[in-house]
């Protein structure tokens, strides 16, 4: 390998670090254009809380939980800001059940982490291709100019918890809480559920539901999600590296989501994130880019040599 091979093999393992420490914490809620990023308030006439034992929330979000099973997929679109270190907007469909998949567009709007890859030779907006297995982001040709031309990386989730530890696990669980289940699944599981008044949603009539969620403090005395539904979720969130949030969600006559906003703290600091819902059962297709087309993210991170072979 020459010096100058030897050079941009280290900058692409510069840019596939950073995407990787950045995607540990970029799906933390999804996000939504329009609407503060984790507000909780939702469209004009909100009213108050109705923090009320009887207020059949638990019952209403048993239904949204169903309902949500059933729809499968929806369209989302979001933002997500990361303290200093990162804010995105996403724009996609993902699809939900047995794990999570989707194909998003996520644009890296600000913070340090953003431009750590901008500089890196990243394109500022990254076509993710979400599957069960593996994350796959679409570089660009800036990246692909030092990778022989392939464009996307492939981050295996089992490669990543080996090699990043806990953060690989986080890139995985954030993933997760894209799909408008976990916003429901928190909410049941938080013991702290409420009915929150009525707003209306880009035009659609709905109602407001909030509550608090300290993963120390789940018990299954106090969740409405069942034993082993609340340490499957409990694990998640561990996984993700959060330990409060407050999750607002806001459900349609249909009892399916169109908002979510959650708040929250991670290891590294506060996050804060919307995600608007649309299309329902919307076709999701996360196909695997061509082999050819692939570097895997194993491949770039390894140790370069530490002088150019002969003839750099």
């Amino acid at each position: 390998m020459g010096g100058t091979a030897v050079r941009r093999g280290r900058g692409a393992a510069v840019t596939a670090m950073a995407l990787a420490a950045a995607l540990a914490g970029c799906s933390a809620g999804g996000g939504g254009s329009g609407g503060g990023a984790g507000g909780t308030g939702g469209g004009a006439g909100s009213s108050a809380p109705e923090r009320t034992a009887a207020d059949g929330s638990v019952t209403a979000l048993r239904a949204v939980d169903r309902s949500t099973d059933h729809a499968r997929s929806a369209r989302v679109e979001g933002t997500t800001v990361l303290g200093p270190e990162m804010s995105t907007r996403v724009k996609g469909t993902v699809a939900w059940g047995s794990g999570v998949t989707g194909a998003l567009d996520i644009t890296y709007t600000g913070g340090t982490l953003a431009g750590a890859l901008r500089q890196a030779g990243a394109d500022r907006t990254i076509r993710a291709r979400y599957r069960h297995d593996a994350y796959y982001a679409d570089m660009g040709q800036g990246f692909a100019a030092r990778t022989g031309g392939r464009r996307w990386i492939r981050y295996g989730y089992a490669d990543l918890s080996r090699l990043m530890g806990a953060s690989g696990a986080a890139m995985r669980a954030q993933m997760q809480k894209t799909a408008p289940d976990q916003g429901v699944k928190a909410l049941l599981a938080s013991g702290d559920v409420r009915r929150a008044g009525r707003d209306e949603i880009r035009g659609v009539p709905a109602t407001h539901y909030s509550g608090t969620v300290d993963v120390a403090a789940l018990t299954e005395r106090d969740s409405a999600l069942g034993a082993a539904g609340l340490k499957a979720f409990k694990a998640e969130l561990t996984a993700a590296g959060i330990s409060t949030e407050t999750v607002d969600i806001w459900v349609d006559r249909n009892d399916l989501l169109v908002k979510k906003t959650e708040r929250g703290r991670l290891r590294t600091g506060t996050y804060s994130a919307t995600v608007y819902y649309s299309g329902y059962g919307a076709a999701v297709r996360a196909d695997e880019p061509p082999a050819g087309d692939t570097v895997d993210f194993t491949e770039l991170v390894k140790t370069p040599p530490s002088t150019p072979a002969p003839g750099a």
